[in-house]
């Protein structure tokens, strides 16, 4: 099928499943570090359009396109990556997850200890957040520092990085105000070795099988509600990296960054830890500046692309860290 053609399939006609899939090996391989560490909850999966775990039940839901290598190239086209499509970056989700369900598999957020260390649970959970990058009171795990998010995601985030095999946290953090959190989460668990969980619902929350919403109109959501809340002005940047000259000789500057768009897009992302689709609309209004300004390239191509990295990936950081910026959860 096209992709047009695929866009205007429903959720509940895809007819997905984990099993056989190249997920149902990842879960096998969550179950089995879960197993390494004596814990004996096994969360239980569904596939839904995004991932999360649902309060109060112990399972997960992973978005759809995992389960097809040709929606996982949609997925690509249509937001530029796809999330967890790699097994390393899989894990570290599945990890992440794993820690919410064991959360509520025990109700571990109602414990003191749990709020004493992650702070008050019961705050609104927040539609975006503001990172602090440099912040070395929460670990590392996925990107865009999601341990800041909320103190659920914090314990989730710590969990995920005490669990993955020969993460080595002892030294890695051990100099960290995290390592405290780390500490707990160790403790804590070594607590609930071989203890029986007291939620054990298999709930499916928001399945597939019941979703009636097409793929274009998914996409036309999900871009919207990880686009820019706002434009910078790369006017002045940009006039330093191009030239004014009217000589039509030489490339102009909008078409030479349409051709290494992906590139610079992909290399920001590993930088900074953004959602591509929104560095990609950084780039698109910088584009678009360089068309309205007319500006040309007057260097050797390869110098010009270093300096439009530099630039970008300061220009993403700025977003970043603006008291303005959000980042959508």
């Amino acid at each position: 099928m096209s992709d047009e053609e695929l866009l205007d399939l429903r959720f509940c006609d895809l007819k997905l499943s984990i099993e056989g899939t190249p997920l149902e090996e990842r879960i096998d391989q969550l179950y089995r570090e879960l197993e390494a560490k004596r814990l004996s909850v096994r969360p239980h999966f569904w596939l839904s359009e995004e991932w999360f775990t649902p309060d109060g039940i112990p399972g997960v839901a992973i978005p759809f396109y995992l389960a097809d290598s040709r929606l996982m190239k949609l997925e690509e086209r249509q937001m530029f990556e796809v999330e967890g499509g790699t097994v390393e970056w899989c894990m570290r989700i599945l990890r992440h997850e794993a820690g919410h369900a064991i959360d509520n598999a025990y109700r571990l957020r109602r414990r003191q200890g749990y709020r004493e260390t992650f702070g008050n649970v019961s705050i609104p959970y927040p539609e975006s957040y503001n990172p602090k990058p440099y912040s070395k009171s929460f670990v590392v795990n996925i990107d865009l520092w999601y341990a800041q998010s909320h103190p659920v995601e914090d314990f989730a985030e710590t969990f995920a990085v005490w669990l993955r095999p020969r993460s080595k946290w002892r030294q890695t953090y051990r100099r960290w105000p995290a390592f405290k959190k780390l500490a707990f989460v160790d403790r804590l668990m070594k607590e609930l070795r071989d203890k029986k969980p007291q939620i054990r619902s298999r709930k499916h929350e928001e399945p597939l099988r019941l979703n009636r919403m097409t793929l274009r109109e998914h996409y036309d959501l999900k871009r919207e509600h990880y686009g820019l809340a706002q434009m910078y002005s790369y006017d002045d940047e940009l006039r330093r990296l191009f030239s004014e000259s009217p000589d039509t000789s030489r490339p102009s500057a909008a078409s030479f960054l349409r051709r290494i768009r992906r590139r610079l897009r992909r290399d920001v992302a590993e930088w900074t830890g953004h959602f591509q689709y929104t560095i990609d609309q950084v780039l698109a209004e910088m584009i678009q500046r360089c068309r309205d300004l007319k500006l040309r390239v007057d260097r050797p191509q390869e110098e010009v692309e270093r300096d439009v990295l530099v630039v970008l990936t300061m220009h993403t950081m700025n977003y970043i860290q603006d008291e303005s910026h959000k980042i959508a959860l």
